[in-house]
């Protein structure tokens, strides 16, 4: 599944072992963010729900107020399952997050044994991320909650595009004896290779450029982000805002990903429309204006979609999570793909304006040849009048 954490990214000779008194206490949490339908409607989600205790959290930071969220999503429990990891059965804790743009995100948690020395917390995470049953496991709670929550998807179609992401949470770092540590305890290359899944050191060049996105406010707590995964260090079990901003930012990035490929899909279908509507009979309009009419629907549908989805999530300030969400989208490159969809619409919007002056002609051309007969006809009945 997450293949993409295996991606080499450098090599150099092994660093030495890793201070042996930092423990830590923490957990895996796995992400996959399905695109279901063009809208979902929240309020009818909650009530549909309602029998498992749905939830419109937002972040509670005094900070958080910067952030606004017009439309919270909805976030509900699925229970738990089993998945075998590194050959041991564990608990896994799922639950779903539902945005009104219409995106699914769903989450399967693994708490990690207690008290590992941050090497073996390390290989948990690397066998985490290895574990072949997320697919299956993410496929039968998609199909679950959809039969739920069903009924409020507008114009429901699951896109071929996803996006996956891992959030490796610590909640404790300890020393041998119990003391707790602050989050500096942890060496780079650590945090290095725990978010690139590599058992292998990474060159220094590559430490740098993958921890250059790192954030701390408190001295007990950090945060590192990276393309597929991140580490958060937070002590206060309750605050799980820097994952809420990241998983807003998730869902961000798959909807814009999902048009993009509509539109790469749609551009070609435009192009052989507007060849065959030419080759069509000359006076014909209709098949012009039928053509006319759905270009301009997925330019209104297109655009309204982007701006709902960028609007789902304001920053007003530059605080601490405001830093954390811009980070994340420059990683996820969200201005290249904005950039991209909208030099495919200026391409919609300039075939459709070619198309409609072109049009506009051909009704001219028509009329102007219908009052021509009309004359030759008016001079003929003259002429045979006399």
């Amino acid at each position: 599944m997450f293949d993409s954490m295996n991606a080499t990214q450098g090599q150099s000779q092994e660093p030495a072992e890793p201070a042996p008194d930092v423990r830590v206490r923490g957990e895996a949490i796995l992400y996959r963010l399905h695109d279901v339908g063009y809208e979902i409607d929240l309020d009818r989600v909650f009530d549909l729900l309602g029998a498992s205790a749905p939830e419109r959290p937002r972040p509670v930071r005094g900070e958080a107020l910067a952030i606004q969220i017009p439309n919270p999503p909805v976030t509900v429990g699925l229970g738990v399952e089993s998945a075998v990891v590194a050959g041991v059965a564990r608990e896994v804790e799922l639950s779903a997050c539902i945005f009104d743009f219409g995106v699914v995100s769903l989450r399967a948690r693994l708490a990690a044994p207690t008290d590992l020395p941050w090497r073996e917390f390390g290989e948990f995470g690397l066998a985490v991320a290895a574990s072949l049953q997320w697919r299956e496991l993410f496929d039968r709670s998609r199909q679950r909650l959809l039969k739920l929550i069903g009924a409020a998807v507008e114009r429901p179609g699951e896109a071929p595009v996803s996006e996956d992401y891992v959030v490796f949470r610590v909640s404790n770092l300890t020393d041998s004896a119990g003391a707790r540590l602050a989050a500096d305890a942890l060496r780079d290359e650590d945090v290095a290779r725990l978010l690139v899944g590599e058992r292998r050191a990474l060159s220094a060049a590559a430490r740098k450029e993958l921890l250059s996105q790192r954030f701390t406010y408190f001295e007990d707590d950090l945060a590192v982000l990276t393309w597929n995964a991140a580490l958060v260090v937070e002590p206060v079990a309750e605050d799980n805002d820097v994952q809420y901003v990241l998983e807003f930012a998730n869902a961000q990035l798959l909807e814009l990903r999902h048009f993009d490929a509509v539109l790469d899909g749609e551009l070609p279908r435009i192009y052989d429309r507007i060849a065959e509507a030419r080759h069509g009979f000359p006076g014909v309009g209709r098949r012009y204006g039928r053509l006319l009419g759905e270009m301009q629907a997925r330019v209104m549908d297109s655009t309204e979609l982007v701006e709902r989805v960028e609007n789902s999530l304001k920053v007003t300030d530059d605080v601490f999570l405001a830093r954390i969400y811009a980070a994340a989208l420059e990683i996820f490159r969200g201005r290249t793909w904005r950039s991209g969809i909208d030099r495919k619409l200026a391409i919609v919007r300039d075939a459709y304006a070619m198309l409609n002056a072109e049009s506009q002609a051909r009704r001219a051309e028509a009329l102007e040849t219908v009052i021509v007969l009309l004359i030759a006809i008016e001079i003929v009945l003259a002429l045979l009048r006399h």
